[in-house]
């Protein structure tokens, strides 16, 4: 059998510097097992609670408390009686934003009517009555004609204008008819006074 030379060797010196080798990441803690039909998994913590500072603007009363802790939340807009209907378009808008259905809302207004519910009693009121029917969109109703409406989620009352009756008695239909949420857009002064003559 040949022998083989041997081979030279390298010094260390001239191997140039050693390079350590890279170290495994140490695993960190596992997230928990998603739960799967029929397998639960582990409990999720609660969300923490919403807090505002104590210095944060507080709602404008409405009048005496609801005896029917039951009913809808009770929301005030301070508004002129000329700039109401804008307010209770406002809100609309941003309950849309935050992903509202435009069905579940109702709008009534005391003084003149919006001008969509006046455009489309233009065509009858049979073709008004039956888009309130297919619930699939915001609706507006005058106070004289609002009594003729369902229950929605979501009602919102412009108090711009029109005789004291007529918004006692969209208020009145207004409460009775919204199921989590009641927005009430004019003048806080004028709105107490209705509230508080027993509605």
């Amino acid at each position: 059998m040949p022998l083989i030379p041997e081979e030279p060797q390298i010094h260390e010196s001239a191997q140039g510097p050693r390079i350590a080798p890279t170290p495994r990441p140490v695993p960190g803690p596992r997230p928990a097992a998603s739960s799967r039909p029929g397998r639960p998994g582990p409990p999720r913590p609660a969300p923490p609670a919403q807090r505002t500072p104590r210095d944060a603007a507080k709602p404008v009363p409405a009048g005496p408390p609801a005896a029917d802790a039951a009913g809808p939340q009770l929301q005030l807009v301070p508004a002129s009686a000329e700039g109401a209907l804008d307010a209770a378009e406002e809100a609309v808008d941003l309950l849309l934003d935050s992903g509202r259905s435009p069905g579940d809302m109702l709008v009534i207004t005391t003084g003149d009517p919006h001008p969509w519910a006046t455009h489309e009693l233009s065509f009858g009121e049979a073709s008004y009555w039956a888009q309130h029917d297919a619930g699939d969109d915001v609706f507006y109703a005058s106070a004289q004609v609002a009594e003729r409406a369902g229950a929605r989620p979501v009602v919102v009352v412009a108090v711009n204008g029109g005789p004291e009756s007529d918004a006692a008695s969209a208020l009145s239909v207004a409460h009775a008819r919204a199921g989590a949420l009641l927005i009430v857009c004019g003048d806080p002064q004028r709105i107490n006074s209705v509230l508080g003559a027993g509605v």
